[in-house]
């Protein structure tokens, strides 16, 4: 069996591993690079395999960074199964199409733009329709329960605690009469988030493809609630508004669940509160619908509620755009919680640029900026970012919820692993930037004594039971966009991530040169974007 890393490697989004085996090809998470343009621009490139010879997919959860291509993947031949647990159907099913929308609306503009300039037509990656063609080939499956999908193929979807319907997959695979098992770990949630149940304890596999998004650091504060408790007290004593970009996902229902407890303890005023974001709206929706999956302590609060996990008056929904609009005439102070979460998208650069100039107001960040990404940039200390075409100037204060993130840190992580009875063969760490993800595979080889590896795109691994052999090779190799991306992905490392780590080490002797050496930043990250137009 061959397994080959297809994205996702040496950056956090873009998860798609293939995985052959009896002569089937499948994929695990088909997912959307997002980040820096020239990230982006990735999905724009060819799939490094031919989607009509997919046979299957096994989908970790909805995120759109794990899900966001496989309208694609249908759109371009794929016509197998795409296999994945009841609630993540649901969530792909808000997701996929506005993804779709927003495809077509990026295209639709670049085109106004392009007419005048005389440049060729640019169409969409997928459509809003394409999604919905791509949602028919959904099969969903039970936590806890042995699929065979093929003949030596068995697959059990296990609780990750990252998101509602989030899983780690469990693969037991039998070829030519010599057992072997995987585990896919998706992304892992932290332990004793609201809502969600724990990560499922695993018990140990031959292999183990594991993320790393917080593989170089730890989560600084434990107790997510004080956390939010003090820094709300301090933003709404401002007087002004208070606006939270929130993946629409996960984030949008934990943040209401803490709203909802610190005020009827009465440890934060009653303000309203205006969820403004269609998709969070939908979201929430589903979460309610599906109580089986909270922890004892939301089902006890559900039920003691009468079937409700948030109630809560003071909670304004918004569908419209006029609605969205209506939201600057209303006085201070409010809670705006908007998507996109790293504020590179939707509604809440429209709260953002009529409140980051305000020093009453105040942005809470609540969970992983990604390089490039407006919030990682505003998270940075950033005094001016042009949003709708105009600069606005950064005075109102800005909040880092490291304790919020939906990830595991390093210690849980190692913490998790370290639990197991059957030590792998081999860890392989993917879904993290590169020092994260060369840290934790340190950490792992350090603290368990097994093998790790930090694989590049394309790179692929040759199974034989629990025997493997790293290629760093591709099997694609006729595919020029493979061996291109590798060479920009390693130009991008010596570059850029020498260059931030020389950065940081100056900036805590003299902080007078930090302006200086992101000026300096900003041009190596425009060198690399002109790179990459040639990839």
């Amino acid at each position: 069996m061959r397994l080959t890393f297809c994205g996702a490697d040496r950056m956090v989004t873009g998860s798609c591993h293939m995985l052959e085996v009896n002569g089937k090809r499948i994929l695990i998470d088909c997912g959307m690079f997002q980040g820096t343009k020239l990230i982006r621009s990735l999905n724009e490139k060819n799939f490094p395999f031919n989607p009509g010879e997919i046979d299957a997919v096994l989908l970790t959860h909805a995120h759109v960074d794990h899900s966001g291509l496989l309208p694609k993947l249908v759109k371009q031949g794929f016509k197998g199964a795409i296999h994945c647990t009841k609630v993540t159907e649901e969530l792909c099913e808000i997701l996929l199409p506005d993804c779709g929308h927003i495809q077509e609306s990026e295209a639709e503009f670049a085109n106004r733009k392009g007419k005048r300039a005389g440049m060729t037509e640019v169409q969409p990656i997928y459509t809003v329709d394409d999604s919905y063609i791509a949602l028919k080939q959904f099969k969903t499956h039970p936590f806890n329960t042995d699929i065979e999908i093929y003949p030596g193929i068995t697959v059990r979807y296990r609780i990750a605690g990252h998101i509602l319907g989030s899983s780690i997959i469990d693969l037991m695979l039998n070829e030519n009469g010599k057992e072997t098992k995987f585990i896919f770990s998706g992304d892992i949630g932290q332990p004793n988030q609201p809502i969600l149940q724990d990560p499922y304890r695993i018990s140990g596999a031959d292999f183990i493809v594991t993320e790393s998004t917080y593989g170089d650091r730890t989560h600084e504060v434990a107790d997510r609630e004080k956390e939010l408790c003090d820094i709300m007290q301090e933003a709404l004593a401002k007087g002004g508004n208070v606006v939270i970009p929130a993946f629409a996902v996960g984030r949008t229902q934990v943040l209401l669940y803490y709203f909802q407890k610190l005020m009827s303890d009465k440890k934060i005023p009653e303000v309203p509160i205006v969820i403004d974001s269609p998709m969070a709206i939908k979201a929430t929706k589903v979460m309610f619908m599906n109580p089986a999956e909270y922890d004892e302590e939301a089902q006890s609060i559900y039920d003691k509620q009468g079937g409700r996990l948030i109630d809560m008056p003071n909670v304004r929904y918004t569908q419209t755009p006029e609605e969205s609009r209506a939201i600057n005439d209303m006085p201070s102070p409010m809670i705006i919680i908007s998507a996109s979460g790293m504020a590179d998208a939707g509604r809440v650069l429209h709260h953002l640029k009529h409140n980051l100039w305000r020093a009453d107001s105040s942005v809470i960040f609540a969970g992983y900026q990604a390089e490039g990404s407006m919030g990682r940039r505003l998270v940075d200390g950033v005094k001016r970012v042009k949003i709708m075409g105009e600069d606005i100037a950064v005075k109102a204060h800005i909040y880092n919820m490291t304790g919020f993130s939906a990830h595991a840190d390093k210690n849980q992580m190692l913490e998790l692993y370290q639990g197991m009875t059957h030590k792998p063969k081999a860890f392989f760490v993917v879904h993290g930037e590169y020092t994260a993800a060369t840290t934790f595979a340190n950490t792992l080889q350090n603290e368990l004594g097994t093998t790790t590896v930090v694989p590049q795109y394309g790179d692929s691994v040759v199974i034989d039971g629990t025997d493997w052999k790293l290629e760093q090779t591709t099997i694609v190799s006729g595919i020029p966009e493979v061996q291109e991306l590798r060479e920009y992905m390693r130009t991008m490392e010596k570059t850029y991530l020498a260059y931030r780590n020389r950065m940081e080490q100056v900036a805590l002797h003299d902080n007078s040169r930090v302006s200086e050496l992101k000026t300096k930043l900003d041009k190596i990250k425009k060198y690399v974007e002109e790179m990459m137009k040639n990839v």
